[in-house]
């Protein structure tokens, strides 16, 4: 049993003032990171079924260069929040596997872009639809008003990240069946 600011009893269960906010903060922190892990389980496991060799890092490489086009080595590193050198020995790797191909930038001669090939394109289409699939799997799983629920507060989490949204899309239609 606690005590209030007057130092009378407090009965259990009832917080102080500001202590509930922690709690709740504690809360939202739990509740985030185990959908954290769910959905980057989504991930690894749409690419291990996709392309096993590629790593989670080199798809979020993939899928900056696929959101942002054509863009300067220094802006994908940023981009990643990785060090130059780390984004350029990755670009080596994506680049010998076909996926992401250099030019040089039209407007300045100089300066090396990077974008995807179709095969690189490709490979985040097919990656990306498997986590579609995944996740929607999940979702019609939840009751209506809980889904409206879900989508407040994931906005309201990516608002405060400043991740910029997605628009809704209608899932991939499934790969036809091999002969």
């Amino acid at each position: 049993m606690g005590h209030d600011a007057h130092g009378a009893p407090r009965p259990a269960g009832v917080a102080a003032p500001g202590e509930d906010l922690d709690h709740d903060v504690e809360e939202v922190i739990a509740a985030v990171l185990t959908a954290s892990r769910l959905l980057v389980g989504i991930s690894a496991r749409a690419l291990a079924r996709t392309e096993p060799s590629l790593t989670l890092p080199q798809l979020r490489a993939l899928v900056v260069l696929d959101s942002q086009g054509p863009v300067k080595l220094a802006s994908l590193a940023g981009a990643l929040g990785v060090n130059p050198s780390t984004a350029m020995r990755m670009v080596d790797r994506l680049e010998a596997a076909g996926s992401v191909v250099r030019q040089a930038n039209p407007g300045n001669r100089r300066e090396v872009v990077l974008s995807l090939t179709a095969k690189g394109r490709d490979l985040v289409e097919r990656v990306l639809a498997d986590r579609h699939a995944e996740i929607a799997k999940i979702v019609a799983r939840l009751p209506a008003d809980r889904r409206a629920g879900l989508i407040d507060s994931l906005r309201a989490l990516t608002d405060a990240a400043g991740e910029p949204p997605l628009a809704p899309t209608p899932a991939p239609p499934p790969e036809a069946a091999a002969p």
